[in-house]
């Protein structure tokens, strides 16, 4: 779709090796793989070992999750789902239906968030997973995003220290707030998805980037999405159909 992956992603990690001051820990939501290869994934943590930051993980709809989990081993990469950075509690959700592109969350999963939020109810929380729990506005998109969401919000409702719910699959940038919390969506590190449409579309006007989260003691929190100099090649059309 006129973009090397790989070579994007290299630039994106390249632009990260230069922030300063340098990020505390990356936060990956999935998708970090097409197919799920244990050679894609050894190229993920070739070039993401360099950087010398913790790397935590959640699977997406094109992810091998067993693979991922064995793939992604050193010191730097954390499978850790429920961590403490700083005053911040941060709780990864597995939203994966196998083989399938919509995600779900578990009972089990839920569950595990409830035990979660109700044994930590002092700390500001982000939780983050890779599906969507809210329409888009992009209806093709809108199809594969979290098919239980209400369940999610259910419990979310009931806990006043979630600031933050971070998710992926978009392809782009997005932040809604829905009752006192914000949702954001992030770039990918490859091409983008045109926001508004029915059907599949890129955004070819609109570069690979990431976000960017400062989080303070208090609860407090501010974030950007930064974009990298990264040149598609021409596709001749910017609709592709098929998903």
């Amino acid at each position: 779709m006129g973009v090397t992956t790989q070579d994007s992603l290299s630039t994106v990690v390249d632009y990260i090796s230069h922030l300063l001051p340098v990020p505390d820990l990356l936060l990956l939501t999935g998708d970090l793989s097409q197919d799920g290869t244990p050679e894609s994934y050894a190229q993920l943590v070739n070039l993401l070992t360099p950087l010398n930051i913790p790397v935590y993980w959640l699977p997406g709809n094109h992810d091998q999750f067993e693979t991922l989990e064995r793939s992604l081993q050193g010191p730097l990469f954390k499978s850790d789902k429920a961590f403490n950075y700083q005053s911040w509690r941060f709780l990864l959700l597995n939203s994966q239906i196998p083989e399938d592109v919509p995600g779900r969350l578990s009972q089990d999963t839920l569950d595990w968030l409830h035990n979660q939020l109700e044994t930590h109810p002092n700390q500001p929380t982000t939780i983050a997973l890779h599906h969507p729990p809210l329409m888009i506005n992009t209806k093709w998109l809108d199809s594969s995003a979290l098919q239980n969401p209400d369940d999610l919000f259910n419990i979310i409702d009931r806990f006043p220290q979630v600031k933050l719910v971070l998710f992926g699959h978009i392809h782009q940038e997005i932040q809604e707030t829905r009752g006192d919390v914000t949702y954001l969506g992030s770039p990918s590190t490859c091409f983008q998805f045109a926001p508004g449409h029915d059907t599949f579309m890129l955004d070819t006007d609109r570069n690979p980037g990431f976000r960017i989260l400062d989080l303070s003691s208090d609860g407090r929190w501010s974030s950007e999405v930064r974009r990298v100099d990264y040149q598609m090649e021409s596709i001749g059309s910017s609709i592709v159909v098929g998903y």
